[in-house]
């Protein structure tokens, strides 16, 4: 009980975070996106069932506050927590790349997903502009950012997030 409920101050603190620190420091009005991190982060090291809860919970809170339509960025975030959950059993927590790399391809996945459902179905057609403008430099600055957050957030799941191992889930106890 005491994880789920660290779990979800730490999802609404990102958001917090999302929705007004991180405007200060946008560059030409690109700001990075901290809950795709945070949903790959969980992912990664907890799994993909943490990862699309920590997702789902994510996109209600943007779907809630700024979503058009209630579960489109549930949906988004979800899918990005539960895809990167995918790496979990072959990631080595210390190495950055794969979480840099994932984050990257999640957030190049997001969107695409909010260009070709929210602008493409509305008639604007200007693929190339909208990923040169917006996509790229969205993709790479929280793939910069990664290496500033996802340390905190690993020290974070270790120290509060993990529960002690159990003696029937060692794998050196013979059953």
């Amino acid at each position: 009980m005491k994880t789920k409920l660290l779990h979800g101050i730490l999802i609404l603190l990102v958001f917090l975070l999302q929705c007004t620190l991180v405007n200060l420091i946008a560059i030409g009005s690109i700001t990075p996106n901290l809950l795709i991190i945070l949903c790959v982060s969980f992912g990664l090291m907890r799994g993909r069932k943490s990862g699309m809860w920590t997702g789902f919970f994510s996109g209600l809170l943007v779907d809630l506050f700024f979503g058009p339509v209630l579960g489109f960025y549930t949906l988004c975030y979800m899918y990005v927590g539960y895809l990167s959950g995918y790496a979990h059993r072959s990631l080595y927590d210390d190495d950055i790349k794969v979480p840099m790399f994932m984050t990257a391809l999640a957030d190049l996945g997001y969107n695409f997903a909010v260009y070709a459902l929210q602008f493409l179905l509305r008639g604007r057609l200007s693929a190339a502009q909208y990923l040169i403008r917006i996509i790229l430099p969205e993709m790479c600055y929280t793939t910069l950012l990664v290496l500033l957050v996802y340390r905190p957030i690993r020290a974070l799941n270790y120290r509060y997030l993990i529960s002690p191992w159990k003696e029937r889930d060692s794998v050196w106890v013979l059953k």
